[in-house]
């Protein structure tokens, strides 16, 4: 019993597909993400659209909790740790506008990494789901 339990198990985790992480290397793996991060943080602090929304925020934390959630939605290794989109937005009543404007400087960052247009696309289209979790909350 022991042996056929054992097989099946073997057999199901055979037959899993690969964990896709093109879309992480194609950013640069964690030191590329890393950069894309705090490029957009250094982004936002010089706009003046969005950066009341940051005065209070712990920089370094939110930096870290960015770089985890980039990582998880691009198919890396990580492991997000950090609240709900809803709990860490909680008060702030974003608007779209807000939104945005994050996405502007997101993408500027990755223009100056260099990241390909086709590959910022891929990471915008995994996280634009979170839109409804981040606006009027």
């Amino acid at each position: 019993m022991f042996i056929f339990a054992t097989a099946l198990l073997l057999t199901a985790c055979a037959q899993q597909p690969p964990k896709d992480d093109s879309l992480y290397q194609a950013l640069g793996g964690t030191p590329g993400i890393n950069k894309i991060v705090e490029g957009m943080l250094l982004n936002i602090a010089a706009d003046q659209r969005i950066v009341e929304h940051f005065e209070n925020i712990d920089i370094v934390r939110l930096r870290d909790k960015l770089v985890e959630q980039f990582c998880v939605e691009a198919g890396g290794p990580c492991t997000y740790t950090g609240d709900s989109m809803e709990e860490s937005h909680k008060g702030q009543n974003l608007t779209p506008s807000d939104f945005n404007a994050l996405v502007e400087d997101l993408q500027d960052a990755m223009d100056d990494q260099g990241v390909a247009v086709t590959t910022q696309n891929r990471l915008l289209a995994r996280l634009a789901p979170m839109r409804a979790q981040v606006i009027d909350q």
